[in-house]
């Protein structure tokens, strides 16, 4: 199983904004650059962030993206989920009418299992946490004069 590039971006999205810290206004332009995400690709990804509560979209010429949830507060999974919705790792888990096993099959139960610690895994990894200490976000932090740490 491989993250889908929305997820992968929509994290970036989240890390720049967490860094940046909740209510502060940031251009999409200036996220996309930031954060090598496709500048009309942030645009269908801000919305599904924006629909599951993450961010705020400001339209018009001084708008931009602001977080809404506090860093403390967002997870990985509150994101990724947010722009591919629940992590499944297999047909059975989603539609269990999917295969006659499931599910009391032994194989099912692994595929629960696994999907089971993985979104556990991306809940307790919050963004204030992320973008604290050794990061990818360091030169992000240097090149624009803030210091990495953890936004309230």
């Amino acid at each position: 199983m491989r993250l889908t590039r929305a997820g992968e971006y929509a994290v970036r999205c989240a890390l720049f904004l967490s860094l940046r810290g909740k209510g502060v206004l940031c251009t999409r332009k200036e996220i996309a650059r930031t954060m090598d995400i496709p500048d009309q690709f942030l645009g269908k990804i801000a919305q599904q962030m924006a629909r599951a509560g993450i961010l705020e979209i400001i339209q018009g010429a001084k708008g931009g993206y602001r977080l809404i949830v506090p860093p403390s507060r967002l997870t990985m999974l509150q994101v990724v989920e947010s722009v591919i919705g629940e992590i499944f790792l297999n047909d059975c888990i989603v539609n269990p009418d999917a295969c006659f096993r499931s599910p009391g099959c032994a194989v099912h139960k692994v595929w629960e299992k696994a999907r089971s610690q993985l979104r556990e895994t991306l809940r307790k990894a919050r963004f204030s946490r992320l973008v604290s200490g050794d990061s990818c976000l360091a030169d992000m932090a240097a090149d624009s004069g803030k210091a990495a740490k953890a936004p309230k």
